[in-house]
């Protein structure tokens, strides 16, 4: 006879095996199987993983809400800059377009050390989920150290936005904080990737990426400001980021004449 869970009696040790490994994972790991096919449940369950991730991406960030929540980061008022996608369809189907804005006279230049831009990239709900509390965490990490220009919030936005949005603000390095695909395991990704010496033309070598923010599961904010503050000073002494800069906070990594090691 088989117990509340459908699990007959032989099976009980191994279900408990993979009970408590899923404990430590998000992975799809020790379904289970209904003869030939996975237990229903677990069908329901990717089913529903699916809804959501598909929802992530195409839901759209509710602008006015989220540009509150970011003005109390301190550090000015939110300017809203949209990328010449016209609509999230066409964001998906024509990725150039979400790299160039439809317009930036709206930013003011100025002469500063960091600006932030918040994109809503291919998970607006990541970004509402986690940009604003994000950008308090990068703010008090980095803003008794760096003079930083008012933030960004963009839309329809790819990674490389950043750099025209970066060279309209008129700042040394861009922290672009932006919604991650999303996956059957996490639907609301935070990735950040920082780019030292921005400038439209800049390839993915040229930048540094800290991906998988969301706690409590994922990476949490505090522990991402403090990598992304040894990316910033790592990079002005080095006068680049990309892939000749190394972030070493979690690792012992040897120093190398190519590379830039940050403690």
């Amino acid at each position: 006879m088989s117990d509340k869970a459908g699990v007959e009696p032989a099976q009980r040790p191994v279900a408990q095996f993979w009970d408590e490994l899923r404990l430590s994972t998000q992975a799809r790991i020790g379904l289970g199987r209904t003869g030939d096919s996975l237990p229903t449940r677990r069908v329901l369950e990717f089913r529903s993983a699916h809804a959501a991730a598909r929802d992530a991406v195409h839901m759209p960030l509710e602008v006015d809400a989220f540009v509150v929540d970011v003005e109390k980061a301190g550090i000015g008022a939110p300017v809203t800059v949209t990328s010449k996608a016209s609509s999230r369809a066409e964001y998906l189907r024509r990725p150039d377009l979400g790299r160039e804005p439809e317009d930036v006279s709206s930013i003011v230049k100025g002469d500063f050390d960091i600006g932030f831009v918040l994109s809503d990239g291919l998970s607006p709900r990541a970004l509402m989920d986690h940009g604003a509390a994000m950008l308090e965490a990068l703010v008090t990490e980095l803003s008794d150290r760096y003079s930083i220009a008012p933030p960004v919030v963009a839309t329809e936005a790819r990674v490389a936005l950043g750099d025209h949005i970066a060279e309209a603000m008129g700042v040394r390095t861009v922290v672009v904080l932006i919604g991650e695909r999303p996956g059957l395991s996490v639907a609301d990704s935070l990735g950040i990737y920082l780019t030292h010496l921005p400038a439209p033309g800049k390839s993915d070598a040229d930048r540094n990426c800290i991906s998988n923010i969301h706690p409590p599961e994922g990476l949490g904010y505090a522990q991402s400001a403090k990598i992304v503050a040894g990316l910033v000073a790592g990079a002005r002494k080095l006068g680049r980021s990309g892939v000749a800069l190394k972030d070493t906070s979690r690792a012992d990594v040897l120093e190398s004449s190519e590379t830039l090691t940050i403690e």
